[in-house]
């Protein structure tokens, strides 16, 4: 039997008293997020995906100059390549896998009597006897906008001397239900994938670091950088997690969303190491095996942060981030970076005076 959800736990827990309207509140009052039902699961409205669409205009922006070879993949990958990934190893609570019926007459029969059964009873307290007829299939849920790269471009033999820039966008999921807006079931993940050398990786995270805080700065959000770690499953996940820290492979730009007093992760900065190179057997055109790393941008999560620090009116948002968004976006950017690496330019002379 299905618990109830949080949201309708949480509304037997109030008092009769009315309590402060959260964030998530005002977004579904305002109409910028619709309910499902489900925690985690929103629709959005056309307002909503306005800015999306404005935020990627900018990111494609910020790494044109990158020469990206451009992927889009669907929402589910190869199941086998899913497994090779080894993500079960690391959150086996966030997967989602895809079933479908694959049965006989008879077995739809068990199956439409059994769904009979589950509808007779009240909402989220139905039974899942019908489950019992669906087979896994061959595909699964992506869990991040990368994962379907890397065994496309092993497919291809040897990078070329200078590696590839993979620029990637993609719905993900991951199974962690939640009242906070900015921990959705269902989002979408921009990234931009390295392949090639370490030195070449580490290169690309840093100048994506800096990137990355920039666009930040340009939006008028609050910009903070912080080591960080993947939240890896089980009691050995400590371990791992400190490793990943100890190694510096993970930093995260952390910006408060939900509330105040937390901040929650909008842009990642990864290094994978050989990790994925060495599953997927991905070399250098030198035959060394390749590293990998990533910079992902939280596409619903940093447009939340626009509602939540400039308000839920976009007309009513600070001019220079409208004119970022809806003005001459390609100029507004380029002139970004160009202000920040002569600051990085003066900064070094400075430092070497």
């Amino acid at each position: 039997m299905n618990t109830m959800t949080d949201t309708a736990a949480l509304a037997a827990a109030l008092p009769d008293t009315a309590a402060a309207p959260s964030f998530r509140d005002e977004l579904l009052a305002a109409g910028l997020l619709i309910d499902t039902g489900e925690n985690g699961l929103y629709g959005r409205s056309q307002v909503f995906e306005d800015v999306v669409d404005r935020l990627n205009v900018a990111i494609t922006h910020l790494g044109a100059d990158q020469q990206p070879e451009v992927l889009r993949f669907p929402p589910a990958m190869r199941r086998t390549d899913f497994e090779d990934s080894e993500y079960l190893k690391s959150f086996p609570n966030l997967a989602g896998t895809i079933h479908s019926f694959c049965g006989n007459e008879m077995g739809h029969r068990r199956l439409l009597s059994a769904l009979d059964d589950a509808m007779a009873e009240r909402g989220d307290e139905r039974g899942e006897a019908w489950m019992a007829q669906q087979k896994p299939t061959r595909v699964v849920l992506t869990p991040a906008a990368c994962y379907p790269v890397y065994p496309v471009i092993a497919r291809r033999g040897p990078l070329p001397a200078d590696g590839r820039t993979i620029d990637v966008l993609s719905y993900c999921f991951r199974h962690e239900p939640s009242l906070d807006p900015g921990r959705m079931q269902m989002f979408r993940q921009r990234e931009y994938v390295r392949l090639g050398s370490a030195e070449q990786v580490t290169a690309f995270r840093q100048m994506w670091v800096e990137r990355g805080s920039l666009l930040v700065t340009l939006l008028q959000l609050p910009v903070e950088v912080d080591l960080a770690n993947d939240p890896f499953f089980g009691r050995g996940g400590k371990i791992i997690a400190d490793s990943q820290r100890a190694l510096a492979l993970k930093f995260e730009l952390l910006i408060p969303l939900a509330n105040a007093d937390s901040k929650t992760a909008c842009l990642s900065f990864n290094y994978h190491m050989d990790h994925f190179g060495a599953i997927w057997k991905i070399e250098c055109a030198d035959g060394a095996l390749a590293h990998t790393g990533c910079v992902g941008f939280g596409m619903e999560r940093i447009t939340l942060a626009l509602f939540r620090h400039h308000g839920l009116d976009v007309n009513a948002w600070p001019d220079e981030v409208r004119a970022l968004l809806w003005g001459d976006t390609q100029a507004r950017v380029a002139h970004g970076m160009q202000a920040a690496q002569a600051a990085t330019r003066a900064q070094l002379a400075g430092d070497g005076a």
